[in-house]
């Protein structure tokens, strides 16, 4: 049986008490691909926007990546139950990666963070990336804006993993968390340069046990080669830690730096600067999806990409000469950008 509509004013005065199935349908309605829900969610965030002159949200608005067994979810576990301890209300946006082949993911995080999961004042999205770049989901942005306006003063972003298109984390977020492992072999030349050029903090986990003295030599290590990297956020040097999540060291002294990081960037200005980027992308993002939905729609279109598809399989043309026609199908002769002519 389907759920009742709820209409812009029940969605608002929901997520403004804090009430999280309510947060939870909204984000649902942010990621439709239906036009009309793509309306209903835009004018519903526009409520929800800061006005003019009330600057950034203060909401920390944290981004976490790492190597793949770095034990992302048992970390954002450990500090989000800490965090809650302390009286914050913590958001998780758990990116998932899609599959290339039929679409879908697994959507596991709630089952990977049981104890935060039960908390009342978390909160726990899980969605999939659906082929966008950069280890982040479609409509992450409109998910922390939802997030912020049901009052969770902590918004952790987890990506789907590291790699040079991870740096896309950065143009969301405030402070990038690049989680590591000792003795895994990506120390230095292993982990991809563009997202340590990114990251505000480099968190060394699993230091516990027999491990605590490699994680120590790995922390030494990325110290010393920060220093020939140019700093990810103006006049601050970014923080080399070690934890473990498992035991819940090192929980405090991250949240520590993240403090200091925030503190830094509401001095320095940079906090507004950053976050006035950030809305600039956004715009651009949403031109150019719009602009390939509305080519794709076009008529004529879907038939010159399957020809272009069959020529490019049988060798009869080359690929750029395959997109040129599809390009001239959509755009035609006289509309097609002079250097995309062939």
């Amino acid at each position: 049986m389907a759920r009742h509509r709820l209409s812009i004013d029940d969605l608002e005065a929901g997520l403004r008490a804090g009430d999280r199935g309510i947060l939870a349908r909204a984000i649902t309605l942010a990621e439709s691909r239906r036009a009309d829900d793509r309306e209903r969610a835009q004018e519903l965030i526009a409520r929800l926007l800061p006005g003019p002159g009330d600057g950034p949200s203060p909401a920390r608005r944290i981004g976490l990546t790492g190597v793949p067994g770095a034990g992302k979810s048992t970390t954002i576990e450990a500090l989000g139950v800490w965090l809650v301890e302390q009286g914050h209300k913590v958001a998780v946006l758990a990116v998932d990666p899609s599959s290339t082949r039929q679409g879908g993911s697994i959507l596991g995080d709630k089952t990977r963070m049981q104890r935060l999961s039960v908390l009342d004042d978390a909160f726990i999205r899980p969605s999939p990336s659906a082929g966008v770049l950069g280890g982040v989901a479609r409509r992450t942005r409109e998910a922390m804006v939802l997030c912020e306006a049901a009052g969770f003063d902590v918004v952790i972003v987890e990506s789907v993993g590291v790699g040079q298109s991870e740096a896309e984390l950065a143009e969301l977020v405030d402070c990038v968390c690049l989680l590591l492992v000792p003795g895994a072999g990506d120390e230095l030349q292993g982990i991809k340069r563009g997202i340590v050029e990114v990251s505000d903090l480099i968190v060394v986990n699993k230091a516990d046990g027999d491990r605590l003295r490699l994680a120590r030599h790995a922390a030494r290590d990325y110290r010393h080669a920060l220093r020939l990297l140019p700093d990810a956020t103006p006049g601050w040097k970014t923080q080399v830690l070690i934890a473990s999540a498992t035991e819940g060291t090192g929980i405090a002294e991250t949240w520590q730096a993240i403090q200091g990081h925030r503190a830094h960037m509401e001095e320095s200005g940079e906090l507004v600067r950053r976050r006035d980027r950030q809305q600039q992308r956004w715009l651009h993002a949403q031109v150019e999806e719009a602009v390939l939905t509305a080519f794709h729609a076009r008529p004529g279109v879907a038939e010159a990409l399957a020809d272009a598809e069959r020529t490019v399989r049988d060798a009869t043309t080359t690929v750029p000469q395959a997109a040129d026609r599809v390009l001239r199908a959509g755009f035609g002769d006289e509309a097609l950008p002079p250097d995309a002519r062939s």
